[in-house]
């Protein structure tokens, strides 16, 4: 008897994603609920639990892209192995039937022997009599998977750019194009400019932020004001109130907070910065969704603060604060990164000093933040050092104009040069 693991269940507008990694070897033991892959989407990543325990067989490669309903892995009874052949994947992805744990050999007479494959133990079974019909040892190829791990897609291009290779691909099944897996994935197995270069696929994330940044400059009017901002008065603040504050609310007040609340406070009275296009149409959002975009190891994800309006400060730091969370470790559902109506971001925190961020459609504006530095400001007449944060707006010129968007961020200037504001939502 055994299980099949699928696919896990895809968002509702996406309809493909990548193995990204395996975390059982085929073969292995596996407990019932023990996490045995994750899967990458163009939004998030997501993870695959064994629904029983027993050996683990995986049909797919790290690196091989997925469609709904696929057929990944299985799991058998310890005591024997799975029966059934596994049907094929999807069109860029094909399903080895399994096969016994130490693969057919070529005959005695040929030059591949038994202790040649020996250094390919550490892949799946299909994997393994892939490189050995083929005549291949790991050394031949730089494998682009966890830790360096060779992936089916690294071996088809090998055998497609490599002239004397052997090009025996069927097994069975029906191989993937590699046409197709060249445009999409690019291995570090493609043979480099120099010696000194190195390729390495486009994560599905990585291709997405790449696609909607490069959609947004060919689609919005972008345009970006600035303003500077004396934060001296938020740094007294929080100076003043810190211990309190994480004594009460078992969170640390930090800036972000102010922030938000500052933002918040000026699309109540800048609608339109709070609003977007549907074709003619300019959709006004009554609620404040605030996306905080965050650094993941798989790149920047912009999570959405929900009704913002509603929540004080020590409950912005608390939701800032799970989300940042479950970014670092990869968690974020789907729901956590949609429905968001205006972004706030910090390149202050990588030391940046001014930049001209980018619009997350199809919301209409986005606001900078930069680092804090001490600069001379005049106060009554007089020269006076002061931590001096620059603002930038970059905002769609198509909804907002210019008096909108330059009163917006006076606003967010104002508020946080007078905390008590945001307080009392003044």
């Amino acid at each position: 008897m055994s299980i099949e693991i699928k696919t896990p269940e895809l968002p509702e507008s996406v309809d493909e994603a990548t193995l990204l990694t395996w975390h059982v070897e085929a073969g292995e033991s596996v407990r019932r609920d023990a996490k045995i892959a994750d899967v990458e989407t163009d939004k998030i990543v997501l993870e695959v639990f064994a629904s029983s325990g027993g050996r683990f067989e995986p049909l797919v490669a790290e690196g091989d892209i997925l469609k709904r309903g696929d057929l990944i892995a299985r799991i058998s009874d310890e005591e024997g192995a799975t029966t059934s052949s596994p049907a094929q994947t999807s069109s860029t992805a094909s399903v080895e039937p399994p096969v016994a744990s130490t693969p057919s050999l070529p005959s005695s007479d040929e030059t591949f022997s038994q202790s040649d494959a020996s250094d390919l133990l550490g892949l799946s079974p299909s994997l393994r009599r892939l490189m050995i019909e083929n005549e291949l040892k790991s050394d031949d190829i730089v494998g682009t998977g966890k830790g360096g791990k060779i992936t089916r897609t690294d071996i088809l291009l090998y055998l497609e750019e490599t002239p004397h290779a052997k090009k025996n691909i069927g097994l069975g099944a029906t191989a993937p194009s590699l046409d197709s897996l060249k445009a999409p994935k690019t291995s570090a197995s493609a043979k480099p400019l120099d010696p000194y270069q190195k390729r390495v696929a486009m994560s599905q994330i990585r291709s997405r932020i790449a696609t909607r940044l490069k959609d947004v400059q060919n689609t919005a009017a972008l345009l970006t004001t600035f303003n500077e901002v004396n934060m001296k008065p938020v740094m007294d603040m929080r100076t003043k109130y810190k211990e309190r504050f994480e004594k009460d609310y078992g969170v640390k007040l930090g800036f972000m907070s102010f922030f938000v609340k500052a933002a918040v406070e000026g699309l109540k009275k800048f609608p339109l910065v709070n609003a977007q296009l549907d074709g003619r149409d300019i959709v006004y959002n009554e609620a404040y969704h605030v996306g905080i975009a965050v650094d993941s190891p798989r790149g920047l994800v912009v999570p959405v603060l929900r009704h913002a309006e509603k929540m004080n400060f020590a409950e912005v730091e608390r939701g800032i604060r799970g989300l940042a969370g479950k970014a670092r470790d990869a968690k974020l559902a789907y729901e956590d990164l949609i429905g968001g109506t205006f972004t706030i971001t910090n390149g202050g925190v990588f030391g940046s000093m001014l930049s001209t961020p980018i619009i997350n459609a199809p919301q209409s504006a986005i606001l900078g933040m930069h680092t804090i530095q001490e600069r001379p400001w005049v106060e009554d007449g007089q020269v006076v050092v002061r931590p001096v944060m620059y603002l930038a707006l970059t905002y769609d010129h198509r909804i907002i104009d210019g008096r909108d968007a330059v009163q917006f961020l006076v606003s967010i200037k104002e508020s946080l040069e007078d905390p008590a504001q945001l307080m009392l939502q003044l």
